[in-house]
């Protein structure tokens, strides 16, 4: 039993301030080289981020919800994967997405109402995002196993808000994927906050991370604004399930910075001297401070340039109006059509051409 508790505080190597502290236990440190390119991607997810956001208020998307304060925990999701393991993300993911390699206007698609899936999951290994809480777990989960009993060297790690923990889903996920060893990492990222709904308010266990317990799951709990903590944290979650010992819960203490959609008034439910105190935990300059000894500040500029120029990339991709084929709501409903989907197919078509 004690092998599945996490620890009694959460994995941390640097404090706010940008020092190094020892509360890591014996995981190890990812190499300079990996925590400088996990620099790099979360000044690009911020800025990415920053635009996405200015975006709904021009119109260009439907929606958008900020990752704004969780850039360490998305970023650190993608740098755990190898190129043939799968993420599987939540609607507010984008940044994990951007970290995995897809294209602005391939995550967006979704946000700007255009399509469900604005890429091929089967070629980017990237589950479409998901709204409804916690179904993507049993997705994980699901194609975890299915892995397995393929043979295949490949993890799944499943993106979770910490809403989503009180969804039966996620309890359904998370004994399959313990009873069958399935090599799955479900991170839950616990931003205190589903919608307007306090943690206190969502559950009463000391942390997150103890969940894993009641279905024999090895849990651990770490610092989400720290980088290199959710990275190493991660990277061993990852390793333990590569290697056949069963699937790892991860719960990381974050913060939402924004609202939790732009559509949402977050001021109606907690107060500025909170959000306040998150900025100064800002994971992004936690992690440029610690690293102050490996960034110049050429490097530090060439980043942020890179991020402003991607910014603009993001800008023309959404500017530009969307070519739709109306007879694509069709495609990938049904591997093989059913006889009434044809009927409504082909009664479209006559309508179009009317």
């Amino acid at each position: 039993m004690e092998t599945l508790l996490p620890s009694a505080s959460p994995v941390r190597f640097v404090a706010e301030d940008g020092t190094r502290v020892d509360q890591h236990g014996e995981y190890a440190e990812p190499a300079r080289d990996r925590l400088e390119e996990a620099y790099r991607l979360m000044v690009l997810g911020r800025r990415f981020d920053v635009q996405a956001t200015a975006l709904t208020k021009q119109g260009r998307l439907a929606v958008y919800p900020s990752s704004a304060g969780q850039e360490a925990c998305q970023v650190a999701a993608a740098l755990a994967l190898a190129e043939n393991d799968w993420l599987f993300p939540t609607y507010r993911d984008s940044v994990a997405l951007i970290a995995r390699g897809l294209k602005p206007g391939e995550v967006l698609t979704l946000l700007r109402g255009d399509a469900h899936c604005g890429y091929n999951p089967a070629e980017t290994r990237v589950a479409p995002q998901c709204t409804p809480l916690a179904t993507q777990t049993l997705h994980a989960a699901g194609l975890a196993h299915a892995m397995q009993r393929r043979g295949e060297d490949a993890v799944a790690l499943a993106l979770i808000g910490d809403g989503a923990t009180s969804e039966g889903d996620f309890h359904e996920a998370l004994n399959f994927a313990a009873v069958f060893k399935a090599p799955v990492v479900f991170f839950v990222q616990n931003n205190r906050y589903a919608i307007s709904v306090p943690f206190e308010k969502q559950s009463a266990a000391p942390a997150l991370a103890y969940k894993g317990i009641g279905y024999g799951m090895r849990s651990e709990q770490v610092d989400g604004n720290d980088a290199v903590a959710v990275l190493a944290v991660l990277d061993d979650a990852v390793k333990h399930a590569r290697e056949g010992q069963g699937p790892v819960l991860v719960e990381a203490h974050t913060y939402r910075i924004d609202a939790h959609t732009n559509a949402d008034d977050a001021t109606r439910y907690r107060d500025a001297g909170e959000v306040a105190k998150w900025r100064e935990a800002d994971p992004l300059k936690r992690l440029e401070t610690y690293l102050k000894d490996d960034l110049t500040k050429n490097d530090i500029e060439r980043y942020q340039q890179e991020a402003e120029e991607f910014a603009q990339s993001v800008r023309d991709t959404l500017n530009a109006d969307a070519e739709l084929d109306p007879m694509s709501l069709f495609d990938h409903v049904y591997a093989e059509p059913t006889r009434q989907l044809e009927r409504q197919r082909a009664a479209l078509e006559a309508e179009l051409e009317a």
